[in-house]
């Protein structure tokens, strides 16, 4: 990379980070979702929410009370809402992908706050064994705390939510589905 893209994507992993928040149910593991609105809706996983009431840590280290509005494990995704209180909604991107363009994982795995991780488009298609669901699959290394955090592009804008690994590839559900379930 050149030290200007490397300077860009610093500055877009900055700018992400103020729409990036820490998931945590009780004493769980800790998961990642995206600030989607300003009016308090927060997108991360299914799987990474099992019951009703969470808590929410943005990029400033405010905490807040969630709920789980509504959950969708078919497309591994939920909704929770907290009480808004200057919150920075996610820039977000709806161009298609092309295979090879940059992307980057910003989230918290293994409990470690907004560490990032890039790599390429591998295809936008759906995967072997998990139905005919589309998927964003890139070559990106994903880890348990990257779950329902924002898969972005070079400019830091989300153009889908982690969900899994399979075949070694990084899977994100795209933002048109995403887009679609946070209506």
């Amino acid at each position: 990379m050149t030290s200007s893209l490397t300077a860009d994507l610093a500055v877009a992993a900055q700018q992400l980070a103020l729409s990036t928040v820490k998931i945590r149910e009780g004493r769980n593991g800790i998961g990642t979702g995206v600030i989607w609105n300003r009016n308090g809706l927060v997108i991360t996983n299914a799987h990474v929410v099992s019951g009703r009431r969470v808590t929410v840590e943005t990029f400033d280290g405010s905490i807040y009370a969630g709920h789980v509005k509504i959950k969708d494990s078919s497309r591994d995704l939920a909704a929770i809402v907290i009480e808004p209180s200057g919150l920075s909604p996610a820039p977000t991107r709806a161009a298609l992908l092309r295979p090879g363009e940059l992307v980057f994982a910003l989230g918290n795995p293994f409990g470690l706050t907004g560490a990032l991780a890039t790599g390429v488009i591998h295809q936008v298609a759906p995967v072997a064994g998990l139905g005919t669901a589309i998927w964003i699959q890139a070559d990106i290394r994903l880890a348990p705390g990257n779950s329902g955090g924002p898969l972005a592009d070079a400019q830091g804008r989300v153009v889908g939510i982690n969900s899994m690994i399979a075949g070694g590839l990084g899977l994100a559900v795209p933002l048109v589905d995403v887009e679609r379930f946070a209506r």
